[in-house]
């Protein structure tokens, strides 16, 4: 029986740091108003010459460094990312090119905003359990800070940098567990106009007015997305848990997608789950979009958090609505 394992995890966030007290001198806002209605309290900025790919690389590089892997090693490449270097080619074919480019895998991006990394989880699982794939590398990675209206003191204060990449393969074995015990997704487009950036795509082509009316940037109905936020993160660990025969509580850790603190907490609590099992880094990041699980997760292992054993529930939600859910066995 084929069974997906987990060789390596590994993140990358840019050195720039915005605190809130950088924000208070940019627009109309405070450290208090941030930290009471986000729990964010700083986030990485990419400097104006570094790209998507290139934060990519870099949470690739560390992952395959981890397990002496190289790229050339590697068959399949899937990028989840709503922020790519350019419309075409993919952000993956870059990434091919920017490891060193020697081989040729299967590369291509995937766009579900915030969920991006579980929809990718999902996808590396079927291709490696039905053969399509050996070595895979899911990457998830923004630069959601290139589309900011840094005028709008409700959104500019959310939203930061960072990459986080996942090496998996597939063994074919009686004995071992399956490191991808379960995976949920779910959408609902009509919703699409709540969370989104109006001008870029073929809608509405940019030009001159779109540029001026900063319709390139974030727009969030923040009220609306809060609440279906929180119930479709608490139905996706519900149902992942379900599928896997398990239940909430015995899991050792949840990353929930880290884009407010009020958010997470109300998860922990419908779920009726202790704090301590509740994954935190949104103080020192806020929204990374796709990445903020993956990059939880590697700091989660490297912290100590969890370890080989542990069960580790994903759950994400993003523009769309996408939302969706894992449970793996590390």
């Amino acid at each position: 029986m084929k069974k997906v394992k987990i060789l390596s995890t590994g993140s990358y966030v840019p050195p720039k740091v915005l605190t809130n007290f950088d924000l208070e001198k940019m627009v109309d806002t405070s450290n208090e108003w941030i930290v009471t209605r986000t729990g964010i309290r700083e986030r990485r900025i990419a400097d104006e010459n570094v790209a998507t790919s290139d934060l990519a690389v870099e949470a690739a590089k560390k992952c395959l460094d981890k397990v002496g892997y190289k790229p050339e090693d590697i068959d399949t490449i899937i990028v989840a990312t709503v922020t790519p270097d350019m419309f075409f080619p993919s952000t993956a074919c870059v990434v091919h090119k920017k490891l060193g480019g020697k081989n040729e895998p299967t590369a291509f991006d995937i766009s579900a905003a915030c969920s991006g990394f579980i929809y990718g989880l999902t996808l590396a699982d079927g291709l490696l359990k039905t053969g399509k794939s050996k070595n895979l590398l899911l990457i998830a990675a923004d630069t959601l800070s290139k589309f900011t209206n840094w005028q709008d003191r409700n959104t500019c204060v959310l939203f930061g940098d960072g990459a986080g990449a996942m090496l998996l393969t597939v063994v074919d074995t009686e004995d071992d567990d399956d490191a991808i015990m379960s995976t949920y997704l779910g959408a609902d487009g009509n919703y699409e106009d709540l969370l989104y950036i109006p001008a870029g795509g073929s809608k509405m082509p940019a030009s001159k007015e779109t540029v001026e009316k900063n319709l390139h940037t974030i727009f969030m109905s923040g009220r609306e997305v809060f609440k279906v936020a929180v119930t479709k993160m608490v139905e996706s660990v519900i149902k992942t848990c379900e599928l896997a025969e398990i239940q909430p509580y015995q899991l050792d850790l949840i990353i929930p997608h880290q884009a407010n603190l009020r958010i997470i907490n109300a998860i922990a609590e419908r779920l009726n789950v202790e704090s301590t099992k509740i994954f935190v880094n949104v103080d020192k990041y806020g929204n990374m979009s796709a990445s903020t699980v993956i990059v939880g997760l590697d700091e989660a292992i490297s912290e100590g958090k969890v370890k080989k054993g542990s069960l580790v529930g994903l759950v994400a939600f993003g523009s769309g609505f996408t939302w969706g859910g894992a449970i793996i066995k590390l």
